[in-house]
């Protein structure tokens, strides 16, 4: 759960592999595969002037055999604007084919006749090729300026990173008595129950200003299970508070009655945060650097069967206060 906290919580990532991934989608899966491009009834207009001269060519040995001017005025007609240039080129040179057969045919197009070779004409990119190279960046302009506004937006988060582990409070700190007043309302308020056979139980809620920027996070996991076979039976919950100013996650651990009076356990549980024992309207303050995190117990029931009394909980609900202490 923590490492995809700390990838979400790394813009520059997220728009880079949104970017790659949009790409790849759009190019070869809707481009390439669904959807490609298809070139069908191209008229001689179309081809690249290499292939009208051939098409002219092969226009002026049909006119020389068949004399049909219909014929002959219409080739020239769908070659287009082009078709006196590619004329003129060809009557500079014949190759194989006849000189008087050109010279009718330029002729009865009404291109004047060539004094020597005349200079090839440069190659006419397609309109798709003329387009390609600006509509590539384009795109590319348009996806680094959609990264740009998506860290702008989230550059609260985008310096720093996620724990991996939460660390407990020094063992000599005590909860702090403290008391909300009206100049320092409540940044955010949660409720979060758990139910025993919910085995992958671990709410977590963010804490944001009233502006909307990131401050943090806190919420509630199991810490401990007692005995073995399903459903889980939790014996221990962790209440965690995580402040993006401060350099570890204080945690609380909210122990059952069986488990917060064995002291072998309630010794190893102190491992992961301050021990606490469930009580119904038990509250808890968590204090970091700037945030303050009232939890309190709402509700809750132990479960029963073979293991002791009060050793696993049934269901508890809690609620979740974040202040500011700035």
């Amino acid at each position: 759960m923590d490492a995809v906290r700390e990838q979400a919580n790394r813009p520059l990532w997220v728009g880079i592999v949104s970017f790659v991934v949009g790409l790849f989608i759009g190019l070869v899966v809707l481009g390439w595969w669904l959807w490609p491009v298809q070139w069908t009834d191209a008229g001689p207009s179309d081809l690249r002037p290499e292939f009208q001269e051939i098409y002219l060519r092969m226009a002026i040995d049909s006119y020389t055999l068949n004399k049909d001017e219909v014929a002959a005025n219409q080739r020239i007609t769908e070659v287009g604007e082009d078709a006196e240039e590619i004329l003129i080129v060809i009557q500079g040179d014949p190759r194989t084919q006849n000189a008087d057969s050109i010279q009718a045919f330029v002729g009865f197009a009404g291109v004047e006749p060539a004094e020597g070779p005349a200079p090839v004409p440069e190659e006419t990119p397609s309109l798709a090729r003329r387009w390609l190279p600006w509509l590539c960046l384009i795109t590319l302009l348009l996806a680094g300026a959609l990264v740009a506004v998506f860290l702008f937006r989230n550059r609260s988060i985008s310096g720093f990173s996620m724990p991996t582990t939460r660390k407990q409070a020094p063992p000599e700190a005590e909860f702090p008595e403290y008391a909300a007043t009206e100049e320092e309302p409540s940044l955010a308020q949660f409720m979060t129950t758990y139910q025993i056979g919910n085995d992958l139980f671990d709410d977590s809620f963010s804490i944001d200003s009233p502006a909307g920027e990131f401050l943090g996070e806190c919420g509630v996991g199991i810490s401990e299970t007692i005995g073995v076979g399903d459903p889980k039976k939790v014996t221990a919950f962790e209440v965690w508070l995580f402040d993006k100013n401060d350099i570890q996650t204080v945690t609380t651990v909210l122990m059952s009655q069986n488990a917060f009076s064995d002291e072998t356990t309630r010794q190893r549980l102190s491992a992961k945060g301050d021990p606490v024992l469930a009580e119904p309207s038990r509250e808890m303050v968590l204090e970091t650097a700037t945030l303050y995190l009232e939890a309190r117990v709402v509700d809750m029931s132990y479960g029963s069967g073979a293991l002791p009394p009060e050793s696993f909980f049934d269901r508890i609900t809690l609620e979740l206060v974040a202040r500011s202490k700035v």
